[in-house]
């Protein structure tokens, strides 16, 4: 839209200059003087002439024709009143290029025919020099009006060209986006194959052995081996949620229609880690706020981290963990003891702290984490900004 105005301001521009050229140079040559009505009335419709080179591309030829009769008349004027031609051929010359721009077949090169005629002819009706000489009064008709008509095509053909280079080119770049989309759809085809090849069947294989193995027990009187089985057997199966949710993600679908787990649910999370066996004390402040899915999917793996660091490397039997709801802010904190004799060093952190701070980074967030001043609690805070990308 913003183009089509700015080549509608500019013809109207070009019309606007080519009418105050082509009247000026008609009251310069005294004619008004003589006979004023009448070269009123010529000014008049020779700057009419130019003022319509700004009409729609359709009325091209219907004004060349009218460019023609105004220059007959303009010189049948001249020569009545004995004045010497003296025309401005500004509208000539643009209504030539738009013949040539605009119009096409026999109809382009019938009003670029009719554009020479009535330039020669006003010249020889007037008997002007340039009339004196026919190869003078052909080169100067060609000038006026072919080499306009000329680079008006040469323009249009130029146009099209480069319009359809640009067609051309977004229509690979189509075409390459559409390949990469396949591309990388067939690769996470791959991967959910190769996960669910290597991975499910062998973490399955985990469940079913550890409830035989539980059930086996069941009679014995062998409570922590009892209990140990079942959070092996619990974890499996959370597990293959897990998994399965994954797989259809990298499929590209989510045939059960669940979402994706967020903070709203670590409660069942919490609840896994306290079937393992470890107290967990929660303390939620501040109300809960929506999130974007991305976010809260995060923040529910980065609980979800915390809170197996704590069971895998803190003495495994009690966890602290503090959501905070703050205006333009998420913290998360968890705090837990540290196994007795356990040596706390940048070089033996948990890995998977690595991952929880990359998590928050991506949404402009930050890790604190290390001993507390004791060093026999390990604490972890998370902040990440509502709203960060």
């Amino acid at each position: 839209m913003d183009v089509s105005r700015s080549l509608a301001r500019q013809s109207l521009v070009v019309a606007v200059v080519a009418a105050t050229i082509d009247t000026v140079v008609l009251a310069l040559c005294g004619v008004f003087a003589v006979a004023p009505w009448q070269a009123t009335a010529v000014a008049v419709g020779v700057a009419a002439a130019d003022l319509a080179l700004a009409a729609p591309p359709r009325t091209a030829g219907i004004v060349a024709v009218g460019q023609v009769a105004l220059r007959l008349l303009e010189a049948l004027l001249l020569h009545r009143h004995g004045f010497a031609a003296r025309f401005a051929d500004v509208g000539f010359l643009v209504a030539g290029y738009r013949a040539g721009a605009w119009m096409t077949g026999p109809t382009s090169v019938s009003t670029v025919l009719t554009l020479c005629s009535g330039f020669a002819g006003a010249h020889l009706l007037v008997g002007s020099t340039t009339s004196h000489d026919w190869r003078l009064l052909l080169a100067t008709t060609v000038s006026v009006g072919v080499v306009p008509w000329l680079v008006g095509r040469y323009t249009a053909a130029r146009g099209a060209y480069i319009a359809e280079l640009e067609q051309q080119a977004q229509l690979r770049k189509q075409e390459q986006q559409a390949a990469l989309e396949r591309a990388v759809a067939d690769e996470r085809a791959a991967i959910a194959r190769d996960l669910h090849d290597v991975i499910s069947h062998h973490v399955s294989a985990i469940g079913i052995h550890a409830g035989a193995a539980r059930i086996a027990l069941a009679d014995s009187g062998n409570g922590p081996a009892t209990k140990s089985l079942t959070a092996v057997e619990t974890s499996s199966r959370a597990a293959m949620v897990d998994l399965r949710r994954q797989l259809d993600l990298l499929h590209g679908r989510d045939d059960d229609g669940r979402r994706q787990p967020g903070l709203a649910d670590i409660d069942g999370l919490i609840e896994h880690v306290r079937s393992a066996g470890m107290t967990v004390e929660v303390t939620v402040r501040g109300s809960a706020v929506p999130l974007p899915d991305s976010l809260n999917i995060t923040l529910y793996r980065i609980v979800q981290e915390m809170l197996t660091n704590a069971l895998r490397h803190g003495d495994g039997e009690n966890a602290w963990l503090d959501v905070e709801y703050r205006p333009n802010l998420i913290m998360i904190e968890t705090t837990n003891p540290i196994m007795a004799g356990t040596a706390i060093d940048n070089a033996s952190m948990p890995r998977g702290i690595g991952g929880i701070r990359r998590r928050a980074e991506l949404f402009g967030g930050e890790l604190r984490c290390g001993p507390q001043s004791n060093r026999t609690r390990w604490h972890s805070a998370v902040s990440v900004p509502i709203g960060g990308s």
